[in-house]
């Protein structure tokens, strides 16, 4: 399986194209406020220079237009100021301009409903312009004339301050975003430090150099760490019981060989001591395999039914011991969940009710219960009880050497049970014969 980017870079990247397209939508917006902030601004000035022409304006005995020599305004009488005025007499035709439009002819509006304010950008004597355009009908002295009122001012100087404004606007946001970019990389690298510390660990795990992940991390990742100590301890264990189980079985088996060889002395015993001693070693190797295979507390189990498996046992156990007529009585809520390797159980469960109907009378009663932090297992018969109720717990030791078996059950169970880290008690029951309880801790 290929590596892919590493979280840093994928973050990073992320980090990056957001910061980006925000940068990138902020400064168009910026830009696209500022220019329509300077573009009112500048049809504001041209809307006041319309006021003052139309201040100035007179007309004579014949309605022609008389506008006086100079302005308020000095750029309009000096030429090529780049701010000109034009005043169209719609009915004489005729068509004022100032002195600043000397040697042009600006594209003055000749046309336009009266009352009506116009800004727009018009082209022409190959140059591009502001234009603020007003229409009204004016009266003097019961004349009246039509006029169309045009100031224009070379887009020239608009644009250059626009143009100076996008620059420093992009030159800031661009600094702005290298340096939130290195913040990002050094928080980030800084946010991640304590992964890299654990990969460190892991790394230094495998090499031997230590058991088990030893530092100590941010609450996000610390239920990793501790499941990854929980893994590597039960690796360990695992290859100890492993270890231990060849050992025993290497060191239990020495006896019965050594009983087979010197039976083959004495022809006549052969075949009961090979029996015997055959019988032997398949459960010394029985309870040894259980003991390695044994999954011991499974945090990582998938939760597990319990009274299925609890069902399925009992109707075995009735078909095997159906001609006692055995009463199995059984109490586990439908629902009760446990996070346990159903091997584990099965075993556990099988050997128990198996031990209870060897030794019942008409009786074996099964009850499980969960308890906050813990599940608990109580298993009773109507036999005799026990004798003895620790040594009954070691291989080979069997309650009464009249009944069949091994004792390889609780045996097994016990190893189960301390596999899980749980607690086994022999006691006796209400229902005046043996009882077992078992309590598993929550894994």
């Amino acid at each position: 399986m290929k590596a892919g980017y590493s979280i840093r870079t994928r973050l990073l990247l992320g980090a990056a194209v957001v910061l980006l397209a925000f940068m990138a939508g902020a400064g168009l917006a910026v830009q696209r406020a500022n220019t329509e902030s300077v573009q009112a601004a500048y049809f504001g000035r041209l809307q006041s220079t319309i006021y003052l022409l139309l201040a100035a304006a007179e007309l004579d005995a014949g309605g022609a237009l008389v506008m006086p020599p100079e302005f308020a305004e000095p750029r309009l009488s000096l030429p090529g100021s780049g701010l000109y005025a034009g005043i169209y007499n719609v009915l004489r035709r005729d068509q004022w301009q100032s002195a600043s439009t000397l040697g042009l002819q600006p594209p003055f509006r000749r046309s336009q409903q009266p009352g009506q304010w116009r800004n727009e950008t018009v082209d022409g004597a190959g140059k591009s312009f502001l234009s603020v355009s007003y229409a009204v009908t004016w009266k003097a002295s019961e004349r009246e004339a039509p006029l169309v009122l045009t100031v224009l001012e070379d887009r020239a100087a608009f644009d250059r301050e626009v143009g100076a404004f996008t620059r420093t606007l992009w030159l800031w946001l661009g600094g702005a975003a290298v340096l939130l970019l290195l913040a990002q990389l050094w928080l980030l690298r800084w946010g991640l430090a304590p992964l890299r510390h654990v990969a460190s660990e892991i790394r230094r795990i495998e090499d031997g150099g230590q058991s088990r992940i030893e530092g100590r991390y941010p609450t996000e990742i610390s239920s990793l760490t501790d499941n990854l100590n929980n893994l590597i301890e039960q690796e360990r264990k695992r290859q100890a019981r492993h270890r231990d189980a060849l050992s025993f079985l290497a060191h239990s088996l020495k006896t019965p060989l050594a009983v087979l060889r010197s039976a083959m002395a004495e022809p006549a015993q052969l075949p009961a001591t090979v029996a015997q001693q055959v019988s032997r070693m398949d459960d010394i190797v029985q309870h040894q395999l259980g003991r390695a295979i044994a999954g011991g507390a499974a945090r990582f189990a998938p939760p597990l039914l319990v009274a299925p498996i609890l069902e399925r046992i009992r109707d075995a156990l009735a078909k095997v011991y159906a001609e006692r007529a055995l009463d199995f009585s059984v109490e586990c809520p439908a629902d009760l969940t446990w996070r346990i390797d159903e091997g584990d159980l099965f075993e556990m469960l099988g050997n128990l009710l198996d031990n209870g109907a060897k030794w019942a009378r008409t009786q074996v009663l099964v009850r499980i219960w969960r308890e906050p932090g813990s599940l608990c297992i109580r298993i009773e018969d109507d036999g005799p009880g026990f004798s003895d109720t620790e040594s009954i717990l070691q291989l080979h030791v069997r309650g009464d050497e009249r009944m069949p078996g091994h004792g390889v059950g609780l045996a097994v169970v016990s190893d189960l049970v301390a596999s899980h880290h749980g607690e086994l008690k022999l006691s006796g029951g209400s229902l005046g014969g043996g009882r077992v309880d078992i309590v598993l801790p929550v894994p």
